[in-house]
């Protein structure tokens, strides 16, 4: 087994959750292959410790922790487990065949989480002492959390840190678990915790925020000066509730104010937009224009000033280069005349390594585009990618889509989907013509589901714009999401709609208790 060591001088961590936390969020269900692609792409990019999910949560956690553990070649895989037995035995099962493996395990520590499981403060203690040794018996390399520690009283959550270190917990992990915390009580907590608990001079603080108000990066940044050398994050801050410290957020700041935050992580920033669009793509959650780094906008100038400040020297209003996080400089070379190769290095550029037969049926799509469109720009690539590897495994497909719209109603959808190889055809009405192809759609497959979220974005500008459509949907308390594109925004509708569909079939097949629906009381 590999005993972590600590880092020395400047080494910052990179503790990537977003195959565990940023699946958490609602409706961000990724399947087994997508999660161990991710996992690839974070192994490759130089992630140090990857969370690869919560392996008690379902069979399916489990094989996908397993199969993740089984072939990352550089990064930690970690496995969360909630301060019982059988959650830490099962974590172990799978993240022990890792090169490298890691255990972390948790319990809520504030006033609000003590009373879940109705535990007095010894019986939490004594709880902790005996979960994590546990663990620490199982693999040499252990995480323990306090949740809700930035609202846990002083004097006990430097007792349960003091008891798991003793226990043999080698990372220490301080979560802001509901985003409450400032900047600056955030790196006095991590001081005051290394200077006044016996033993914490010994192992690895962390810091793990949430972003309720905005200030997730700011506190793990801050919580870094305070003397933590982990930073646990997700790509585009993928999380619960409002999300988590973004990844390529802390690894670009970093990277841009060495000067008075001097400290090195081993991430490969020139791979950081690749994995935002692949994560983006899985997960069906769009990123916002103006996310920073990784947003549509991040590179973009539209004042007049700006624009010619540009022309003159990038770097008077660019404080980073597009290529720093793997944006090419150029984003129209292609077009209806462009040949395979030129697709293929094309592709390759983007983040994309296309096998033969995969560059056959891309270009097939690439050609139908170019012929629609006057203009294919990068993100039109890119989106056309997205929305191949999204219908590549689907249950259901749209083949034939014709609406009849305009002033004089009911609007009407005529659609013929494949479902498990065999044609389908509906014809229905509705109240435009997206309602009335989704009530095509609903005739052919019945469901239960609600629609809770219909959203439109152009992916480029122009009126030939492919549209990308976001769907997101719930059914039992199952939440998911679906995403597509095209020039024909009704198509893209139904195939983002289609795309939710075919999620919602993969989650009621997979069955059993998801990680969303785990109970945390379950700590004895």
């Amino acid at each position: 087994m590999n005993t972590p060591v600590k880092p020395t001088g400047n080494r910052v961590i990179i503790f990537d959750t977003t195959l565990r936390d940023g699946e958490q969020s609602p409706g961000a269900t990724m399947t087994h292959d997508e999660k161990l692609e991710i996992a690839s792409m974070l192994d490759e990019m130089g992630v140090d410790v990857i969370e690869a999910g919560f392996p008690i949560a379902s069979d399916g956690d489990f094989a996908a922790v397993s199969d993740i553990a089984k072939n990352a070649d550089r990064a930690t895989i970690c496995g969360l487990a909630r301060a019982n037995l059988k959650d830490i035995d099962r974590c172990w099962e799978a993240v022990k065949h890792a090169k490298s493996p890691r255990i972390h395990t948790f319990i809520g520590t504030s006033p609000l989480h003590r009373a879940i499981p109705n535990l007095t403060r010894d019986e939490m203690a004594e709880r902790i002492h005996e979960t994590v040794t546990h663990a620490r018996n199982l693999c040499d390399n252990v995480q323990w959390s306090p949740m809700d520690a930035t609202r846990t009283e002083w004097d006990y959550l430097a007792r349960t840190v003091e008891i798991a270190i003793k226990a043999g917990a080698t990372t220490i992990n301080i979560p802001d678990t509901v985003g409450y915390t400032a900047p600056n009580e955030s790196a006095e907590l991590i001081r005051r915790l290394i200077a006044e608990v016996p033993g914490a001079d010994e192992i690895i603080f962390a810091t793990h925020c949430h972003n309720d108000l905005g200030l997730a990066t700011a506190n793990s940044l801050a919580a870094v000066e305070g003397g933590a050398r982990q930073i646990e994050c997700t790509i585009n801050g993928l999380g619960e509730r409002a999300g988590n410290t973004a990844l390529e957020e802390v690894v670009m700041a970093l990277k841009v104010r060495h000067d008075i935050m001097p400290f090195t992580t081993g991430v490969d920033s020139r791979k950081l937009m690749a994995i935002s669009r692949r994560v983006a793509s899985v997960s069906g959650f769009p990123v916002q224009f103006n996310k920073a780094i990784v947003g549509k906008n991040a590179f973009a100038h539209e004042s007049g000033i700006h624009q010619d400040g540009m022309l003159k020297n990038a770097e008077t209003f660019e404080i980073m280069r597009p290529e720093d996080v793997g944006l090419s400089e150029t984003s129209l070379v292609m077009g209806k005349h462009s040949g395979r190769a030129a697709l293929r290095s094309k592709m390759k550029e983007l983040g994309y390594e296309l096998a033969d037969n995969q560059l056959a049926d891309v270009f097939v799509r690439f050609k139908a585009l170019a012929d629609r469109k006057k203009e294919v720009f990068d993100d039109d690539l890119i989106a056309l990618m997205q929305d191949e590897e999204r219908q590549a495994e689907d249950r259901i497909k749209v083949e034939r889509l014709r609406v009849v719209c305009g002033t004089d109603g009911p609007q009407e959808a005529e659609l013929t989907l494949t479902i498990d190889g065999e044609a389908k055809s509906s014809e229905a009405t509705g109240d435009g013509p997206v309602d009335a192809a989704f009530n095509a759609v609903k005739a052919l497959v019945p469901h239960s589901a609600t629609l809770q979220l219909y959203q439109v974005s152009a992916v480029t500008e122009g009126t030939d714009a492919q549209a990308t459509v976001t769907v997101r949907m719930e059914e039992d308390g199952r939440i998911v999401s679906g995403q597509s594109a095209d020039t024909d925004t009704v198509v893209a509708s139904v195939r983002a709609y289609v795309n939710a569909l075919n999620r919602l079939l993969m989650r009621r097949e997979r069955g059993g208790t998801d990680g969303r629906e785990i109970s945390y009381k379950d700590v004895g």
